[in-house]
């Protein structure tokens, strides 16, 4: 079937959606696969959890009143078909590109964006916010949080899972269960029990047992007990009910006649529902049904053949971070690394392989990873914390109060700083530099190329401290790699380039622009590698011998990098002219990263332009 000429070409909106017979809901979902497989493979973007999302996006759609009833789409992975259903099919075309429309749910594009998503585990509380908001305005409008199996690891969901069971909201929680399969006998006897679960005649009955048998106290507990145990025999846990939810299920995601007849169900329940669904990612395209992780986020590719295996040639910074920590394991037998859900994106995956014993995956549970880090670093263990540099603000505490206030060597190989491309504002590590400057005992360094970026790690295995290395996304500039370990002078920067008049000081992924600059301007360009502590030696002789300094980062200009600079020239009182060159303090949207920076200024055309025009003043 040619996509352009499917059922999918007559729904612009849910209303549309509505509008069609149930018995043609199937073919809606096989019309969507098709136009997403033509789709993603030209542009790329989040491939398997969409396809599993498919028949889900359907029924919430059809059965709920939306945009005035609320989805929240946690995380944001599985949002293209609901983008699709919403009126922009044809944007989809400009999906993550720049001024096209972004890779994850966001309440500017559309009213059916109810809550702007990117990190996981924040469903449940905005669902549980807006079902309070609704039930203050007297509506009887619903909020529904669809939060995947691996997002609900997560220390916020269960607090807000914890909280709406205390509220009698209409908060509906559907667990997109997609790790686990469902066995044809088991699938049919779950969905025909969720189906009945879900009626009103269970419902009603149940309440009404319960009024009579509340003058019984012994006997409301003995009915308690029974149902408990009857629905723990045939359901996999009350754990849900436990926290005041009316717990369905599971049934089959792909089954859309169940999913509708169980969704119209509990659209009539008042209160707090969990709806447990099963889907499997990749569905409908076999090659993504074979190997999920490797269709999680694809770049553009042949629908016919499927994507190949990615190679690393150059080495990316990830890749570089990986044979590092393989090797440093072989020498140090103290040494572990951890991972909060990320093992292949943060390149833990043939460590984890070679040495499974030290290999830890805490779950979406950033906080935990780091405390869980504090504590081997306590024992006296060399722990290793992988995390993109987005992630990591979401353990600032932990950062601060268990590691940093307690001055424990927790080494954090920080991936992703920087503009991340694509992805946008919700993965962009725009903030590290000056959210970790500002904590005492922690030593930050910020490698210019792939060698640098390996010695630097050693280095931090060697302070018996807290320490940051913060990396880009992607290649360096294919430096050669020194495989020997060595440990850099602390705190010590390096003259790349001598020249007169201007000073570069660059940090991290912009030196290479830099020197780009430099030779046009015929200035000075120091390599700072160390953030903090920053290297005052060569600040006051660049300051003293220059007319103008020009601070470089890939990071917030407020408070980064180049305030540091700042703050120890005016310490010294030396009158030396300072122009601080970063990110901007806006969120920068997706789109190519090298257009992203030539936006920011922060290439050498750029650098180049912007130091002329302040030469001139």
């Amino acid at each position: 079937m040619n996509p352009t000429h499917s059922l999918l070409t007559s729904i612009d909106s849910p209303t549309d959606l509505r509008l069609l017979h149930r018995e043609q809901l199937p073919e809606l979902a096989q019309s969507i696969r098709e136009f997403m497989l033509d789709s993603i493979s030209r542009t790329g973007g989040h491939f398997a959890s969409n396809f599993g999302a498919v028949e889900l996006s359907i029924a919430l759609h059809y059965v709920f009143n939306t945009p005035d009833d609320r989805i929240i789409w946690d995380v944001g992975h599985q949002s293209y078909p609901h983008k699709i259903l919403t009126g922009r099919r044809a944007a989809m075309a400009e999906l993550r590109r720049a001024g096209g429309i972004a890779g994850f749910p966001r309440r500017s594009e559309s009213e059916y964006d109810a809550f702007g998503t990117g990190h996981s585990s924040t469903s449940i509380s905005a669902a549980l916010g807006m079902a309070v908001a609704a039930q203050l305005d007297g509506s009887d409008n619903r909020a529904i949080a669809v939060i995947g199996d691996g997002a609900m690891t997560a220390g916020i969901a269960f607090e807000a899972l914890n909280n709406a069971g205390n509220m009698n909201a209409n908060l509906l929680v559907i667990l997109n269960d997609n790790d686990m399969s469902i066995s044809p006998n088991v699938g049919a006897l779950n969905n025909y029990l969720a189906k009945l679960m879900s009626g009103r005649f269970y419902s009603a009955a149940r309440r009404a047992s319960e009024k009579v048998l509340a003058h019984m106290p012994p006997m409301l507990d003995l009915a308690k007990r029974a149902e408990e145990h009857v629905k723990g025999m045939i359901t996999p846990s009350t754990l849900f009910e436990e926290f005041g939810f009316n717990y369905i299920g599971p049934i089959d995601g792909h089954d859309l006649d169940v999913l509708v007849d169980t969704l119209t169900n509990i659209r009539r329940l008042p209160g707090p529902q969990f709806l447990h669904v099963v889907t499997q990612k990749g569905k409908g395209y076999p090659l993504a049904e074979e190997n999920p992780c490797l269709y999680h986020g694809v770049s553009a590719f042949q629908p016919e053949t499927g994507i190949k295996e990615k190679t690393t040639v150059p080495a990316t910074y990830t890749q570089v971070f990986s044979d590092w920590l393989c090797d440093m394991a072989a020498l140090e037998p103290k040494l572990v690394g951890i991972t909060p859900a990320m093992r292949e994106g943060s390149g833990l995956v043939r460590f984890s392989e070679l040495y499974p014993d030290r290999y830890f995956d805490v779950g979406i549970a950033e906080q935990h990873a780091l405390t869980f880090a504090a504590g081997l670093a306590a024992a006296g263990y060399k722990p290793v914390v992988a995390i993109y540099s987005t992630f990591l603000q979401r353990a600032y505490d932990q950062l601060i109060h268990d590691i940093a206030l307690q001055n424990l060597p927790v080494v954090f190989a920080i991936d992703r700083a920087g503009l991340v491309g694509a992805d946008g504002p919700t993965h962009a590590g725009s903030f590290d530099l000056s959210y970790l400057r500002c904590v005492p005992n922690l030593t930050i360094m910020a490698p210019s190329d792939e060698n640098e970026c390996r010695q630097m790690l050693y280095t931090a295995t060697k302070l018996n401290t807290p320490c940051a290395v913060r990396y880009p996304r992607g290649t360096g500039p294919n430096a050669t790699i020194d495989n020997m370990m060595q440990s850099l002078p602390l705190g010590k920067g390096v003259l790349r380039r001598t020249g007169r008049r201007v000073a570069l000081l660059a940090f991290g992924s912009l030196v290479i622009p830099a020197l780009q600059a430099g030779e046009q301007l015929d200035a000075s360009v120091a390599d700072m590698r160390f953030v903090k502590p920053i290297d005052h030696a060569l600040i006051e002789q660049l300051a003293r011998t220059h007319e103008l300094l020009v601070t470089l980062e890939e990071n917030s200009v407020m408070g980064g990098a180049g305030s540091a600079v700042s703050e120890y020239l005016h310490y010294l009182g030396i009158p030396c002219k300072v122009l601080q060159l970063g990110l901007p303090d806006e969120y920068i949207e997706h789109g190519d990263h090298a257009q992203l920076l030539r936006q920011c200024g922060l290439d050498a055309t750029g650098i180049l332009s912007t130091v002329r025009v302040r030469l001139s003043e």
